[in-house]
């Protein structure tokens, strides 16, 4: 698949990840895994890291701030994969109760969070949802099961925490798409979230979600 204006698979960048996390491994199932587990947990998950400049939904810019939020972390998923030859897309869905915290919730303005992103991965001869918007360390805070891939099964949200608390719900289905529609995504982000896009904004609260847990 060609490369998007924010799935940019062609960046050197990219490019250079994707070839150094799958090194020596030609099984196209054993490096989308790989690849999974290294936009999952070596770029952090940070919902204040953000605003309207296209440079946070894309892939490149994700991959060299190492944070970001899931729409740039899915798009660097696919980023990734594609420069090696493996089909990739994004997904959407909102989602009810995304990780979150008193806070976030209230500049959000509640707990349905539209324009959720996951990466679609073609191996074997099926698409495969691959979820890596979380990682490890900020799960381990928040006391939720963190998302596993073994590209044979999807890897989407546990309805519930470790706790047994309920965590996440797919309240609406999006669909997918070739590359990230930033402008429709903008739109509706400045609409729905008013608080939030300008918080982000002004960057006053970056880098603070993981002690708020």
């Amino acid at each position: 698949m060609a490369a998007g204006k924010f799935i940019d698979s062609g960046d050197a960048d990219v490019r250079e990840f994707a070839r150094s996390v799958t090194v020596g491994d030609s099984d196209g199932i054993s490096r989308a895994v790989k690849l999974y587990y290294a936009v999952r947990d070596g770029i952090l998950y940070d919902p204040y890291y953000g605003g309207d400049d296209p440079r946070y939904f894309r892939a490149s810019d994700c991959l060299r701030a190492k944070r970001g939020f899931c729409i740039p972390k899915a798009a660097l998923l696919a980023g990734a994969a594609r420069s090696l030859g493996i089909p990739a897309r994004v997904g959407y869905a909102d989602v009810r109760n995304h990780l979150s915290t008193k806070k976030l919730l209230e500049l959000m303005g509640g707990d349905i969070f539209i324009w959720h992103s996951f990466t679609e991965l073609y191996l074997e001869s099926q698409w495969v949802k691959a979820t890596p918007a979380f990682n490890l360390s900020l799960c381990e805070r928040f006391g939720v099961h963190p998302l596993e891939f073994d590209g044979h099964h999807d890897s989407l949200f546990h309805e519930y925490d470790q706790g047994g608390r309920r965590h996440m719900e797919y309240v609406r289905e999006r669909g997918n798409y070739p590359d990230v529609p930033y402008e429709e995504i903008i739109a509706d982000l400045k609409r729905t979230y008013p608080r939030w896009m300008t918080i982000v904004v002004s960057a006053a609260k970056r880098g603070e979600f993981a002690t708020e847990a």
